[in-house]
């Protein structure tokens, strides 16, 4: 982005800071991006690994269930975006392409409340620590300008996640910081330590038990880390057979 328009967006990120009464993280980012954009909505994902992501921070209601379905259906823009490296722009998720695309997230994320959805991955190089989704509940893509805007947000919330503040020419927390004041590590601990235990009890891979646990999550219209907290609390166990069995809680 050029060096005015990082000024900008910057300065509009530092102002939420302010307002909430704290250092600058990715919740300043979001609220930011959806007080600046003509967009109703933000989430941020983060990612550990190809497999897995974790829902960071969401602004309200609509981007949380977005993101949240995003994470249990295992597709939509963000997931395509990861994928790809590049944006994800979907105008409108009403739009039959885009339902043959996302045959499950599509429909859903419409009925949320979400006409349009734009996936802005946060990427340094070859690294990419997350994805900044964007929602409208008007359908229409975002115009030159906008957009410029827009991934100007996406790599401000790049810089938060990937370095420490004498990096950066303005105060934003280290990255383990920010993480830990939203509860983050927990969070990401906890679906990490589930994948793994499935990967022992069914004998498959990282990705495939990253699948099983959203598949899980989705069907009993559960929250991923909600289903990781009961297998690793081992009241939930995977079967290889494809079923699943909840023990009663004690």
């Amino acid at each position: 982005m050029t060096d005015a328009r990082a000024i900008y967006v910057l300065e509009l990120v530092s102002r939420e800071a302010v307002r909430r009464g704290g250092r600058v993280d990715v919740r300043d980012v979001c609220a930011a991006a959806v007080r600046a954009l003509p967009v109703e909505g933000a989430g941020i994902s983060a990612r550990s690994s190809p497999a897995l992501r974790h829902v960071l921070h969401t602004t309200d209601r609509i981007s949380g269930e977005l993101e949240e379905l995003q994470l249990s259906l295992g597709e939509g823009p963000c997931v395509d975006a990861i994928t790809s490296g590049m944006p994800v722009l979907s105008g409108d998720l009403s739009a039959a392409e885009l339902h043959a695309r996302w045959p499950a997230f599509a429909p859903s994320a419409y009925a949320a409340g979400a006409s349009a959805l734009f996936a802005l991955p946060l990427a340094v190089g070859a690294t990419m620590p997350g994805v900044l989704d964007l929602y409208s509940v008007r359908p229409g893509l975002l115009d030159d300008e906008v957009l410029a805007d827009a991934l100007a947000f996406a790599d401000a919330a790049t810089t938060l996640m990937l370095f420490s503040p004498g990096d950066v020419a303005w105060q934003g927390p280290r990255s383990s910081a920010m993480q830990e004041a939203l509860g983050f590590d927990q969070y990401r601990a906890e679906v990490d330590q589930a994948v793994g235990m499935l990967t022992e009890q069914l004998g498959v891979g990282v990705e495939e038990a990253a699948v099983r646990l959203r598949a899980y999550a989705y069907s009993h219209s559960l929250k991923v880390a909600d289903v990781a907290v009961e297998v690793v609390a081992r009241r939930l166990r995977f079967e290889p057979d494809g079923t699943a069995r909840l023990r009663e809680k004690e």
